[in-house]
């Protein structure tokens, strides 16, 4: 080794990170292939208003969709796509909140400006994987309770949490979208599905920048850290008690 080398600074990495990349050891990583059609047990379902149904949910046409696949694989290609619509949509959901929720001194300005961001990208992607499932003779799952269900990630439970809680949750999502898109490609791949290969590689891409930005400010460095001698002391931290007009940090 180098002197160079043995010089180099070791990388801290964050317990936020740690987690994100322990909770991908405990996913499951499956499409709900065998959710096809009417289940009058599934929320969203069924109606008591008098309504033409046309279609029932999670199916695609036998004819007519002008997509010259054959209708197995447009159906197996637009359950996947809708567990992905599902999924982007559970994200969308908690990118919202933690949009809501930002504060502190890198988060109520920066983060805030990077999550609406994500939630532009985010409403893009689900536009693109609808409109897929809707040419390939398919029904995108619209009601949010099947959503969820649905979906292979799962909002965090309510309440406000730290920011860091809160990107470290959203990159959990990331990852997860990331390999289960990649799944999909490759899975299309080999039925020659190559307009669901077009429309998820470009989502794919974007879905990898955003898990970067994510990853990129949980990282172990930050310049507030430089001002710890700041906040460390119990003298320096107002919180409720009373405000002494001498303390020389109002």
């Amino acid at each position: 080794m180098s002197d160079m080398q043995s010089n180099q600074p070791m990388r801290q990495v964050t317990p936020e990170l740690q987690n994100a990349m322990a909770s991908m050891g405990n996913f499951e990583g499956r499409f709900n292939l065998e959710k096809s059609g009417f289940n009058p047990n599934m929320p969203g379902h069924s109606s008591n208003h008098n309504m033409v149904l046309r279609q029932h949910p999670r199916t695609v046409k036998k004819e007519g969709a002008g997509i010259g696949l054959p209708y197995e694989v447009r159906e197996e290609m637009a359950l996947m796509l809708d567990d992905h619509q599902c999924a982007l949509t559970v994200a969308l959901h908690q990118y919202n909140k933690h949009h809501w929720l930002s504060e502190g001194a890198e988060g109520f300005i920066s983060l805030h400006e990077l999550l609406q961001e994500h939630i532009a990208q985010t409403q893009k992607h689900i536009d693109s994987i609808g409109e897929r499932v809707a040419r390939l003779g398919g029904v995108p799952t619209a009601h949010p309770v099947t959503q969820h269900e649905l979906s292979y990630v799962k909002h965090e439970a309510e309440g406000r949490y730290s920011v860091r809680d809160f990107l470290r949750n959203d990159l959990e999502h990331e990852l997860k979208i990331q390999e289960m898109l990649r799944k999909t490609i490759d899975r299309a791949h080999g039925l020659k599905d190559f307009g669901t290969v077009q429309v998820l590689e470009e989502i794919l891409t974007d879905r990898e920048d955003l898990g970067y930005h994510l990853f990129s400010n949980l990282e172990d460095d930050s310049l507030t850290r430089g001002m710890s001698h700041l906040y460390n002391s119990p003298n320096d931290m107002m919180g409720d008690r009373y405000v002494d007009n001498s303390n020389k940090l109002q």
